[in-house]
């Protein structure tokens, strides 16, 4: 990744309101949350390409006990969109990022594990 990005990350659930300190707001999710306007979810960028793929998406089925092989699949399908990424973070450089999921567990979802992958690979290089 050739990002000068230094900022912070955050993760919020989209259906939370947005707040002053959110800076950019991205969702990354495949599918628009349901019940939801875009009035309402008051995002700036929505980065469906960085979703896991629908077929990952389908098999994790937010299941706890699949959240490990979860995050190494999508590590992997990560590996591939350095490009998109590194968009992103330039895109955000000036301020806060804030990934947006519409998942219910705060802990076990994608934007945590994306969030960590971006953190690994600029602490790479």
């Amino acid at each position: 990744m050739n990002c000068e990005y230094v900022m912070p990350i955050h993760i919020k659930r989209v259906y939370d309101a947005p707040s002053v300190t959110d800076w950019l707001r991205v969702l990354v999710d495949r599918l628009w949350p349901r019940g939801l306007t875009k009035k309402d979810a008051a995002i700036n960028v929505w980065a469906k390409e960085l979703a896991p793929s629908g077929e990952l998406r389908k098999w994790f089925g937010h299941k706890d006990e699949r959240f490990g092989e979860f995050t190494r699949r999508y590590d992997l399908e990560l590996d591939s969109l350095t490009a998109e990424i590194d968009k992103l973070l330039s895109s955000a450089s000036s301020g806060k990022l804030t990934l947006l999921y519409a998942a219910r567990d705060k802990m076990s979802n994608h934007a945590v594990v994306l969030r960590d992958w971006i953190e690994r690979h600029l602490e790479d290089d």
